[in-house]
């Protein structure tokens, strides 16, 4: 068994083919060693594809290819074929299958499950990030966030974090109350990446009072009587004037909506006066 030779050949790094190869290998017990594995990645020219092919004829190995490029995809075909080295075509088959399933065109791009790997990584980071630092737990986020929320009780803050992660924005809360002084570093960090998430009163009375009936209690409660709800708004004026970030009135609008203003914003596509 010592003699056998598998070259991964890739226009990518060559997981895939890699491994392909080694769970054909294990069925045999056969240790997938760097003496029976040879990798020989980001293939972009015929040259590299020749140098494969000297490769496996002085090795006597077999290639296994992954190889996007329709091009070099045929070049390598051909050429393994009239050396009469034996080889696997890991992508080509299935690809031609799903193109005729979806008479759609294939992006033909090396790599690029990759970059949807680096894309679902970069979600999961953004989620956690939000959870993290929900409710301004940890003024340290801070300086970290993409996107800082600042907003009385009941603005919606959290869901609008959450959605904002699922788009891949680190999004910080920071909670206003009256009797609570922001952190330093609110003042400190920029502007630009501040939102101020102003809502009407009568709306936040509404909002209020239901939640209190949701934990069970008197809608009664200062959380929800106007004088309070008064005093919070007018506290949030001055830390936002004081800021001087942007604001969204967000009495009326759905979680939605109001992300995707936020993200406009952010990427630079709208101006938000307040």
């Amino acid at each position: 068994m010592s003699n056998i030779k598998i070259i991964i050949a890739s226009d990518s790094v060559g997981e895939t083919g890699e491994l392909v190869a080694k769970a054909a290998l294990a069925q045999f017990d056969i240790d997938s060693t760097s003496d029976v594995l040879i990798k020989y990645p980001y293939i972009d020219s015929e040259d590299n594809i020749d140098d494969v092919v000297d490769l496996a004829k002085s090795k006597g190995a077999t290639v296994v290819f992954t190889i996007i490029t329709p091009e070099l995809r045929q070049y390598i075909k051909e050429e393994l074929k009239k050396e009469n080295i034996p080889s696997v075509d890991v992508m080509g088959p299935l690809m031609s299958i799903l193109e005729g399933k979806t008479e759609a065109e294939p992006y033909y791009e090396p790599g690029r499950v990759h970059k949807l790997d680096e894309d679902y990584f970069q979600k999961i980071e953004a989620i956690e990030f939000a959870v993290k630092y929900d409710d301004g737990k940890d003024a340290g986020g801070l300086d970290k966030a993409d996107i800082v929320l600042i907003g009385v009780s009941r603005t919606s803050k959290t869901p609008l974090s959450q959605y904002l992660a699922l788009k891949k924005y680190k999004v910080m809360n920071m909670p206003l109350v009256p009797e609570v002084t922001p952190p330093k570093e609110l003042f400190e960090i920029p502007k630009s990446k501040c939102i101020g998430l102003r809502i009407k009163s009568s709306s936040l009375n509404k909002i209020r009072k239901e939640r209190l009936t949701q934990l069970g209690l008197k809608d009664t409660a200062s959380y929800a009587r106007d004088e309070r709800i008064e005093e919070e708004l007018a506290y949030f004026d001055s830390i936002i004037e004081k800021i001087g970030c942007p604001v969204i009135d967000v009495s009326e609008k759905a979680i939605e909506e109001t992300a995707n203003e936020i993200m406009k914003y952010v990427d630079g596509k709208i101006d938000i006066k307040g």
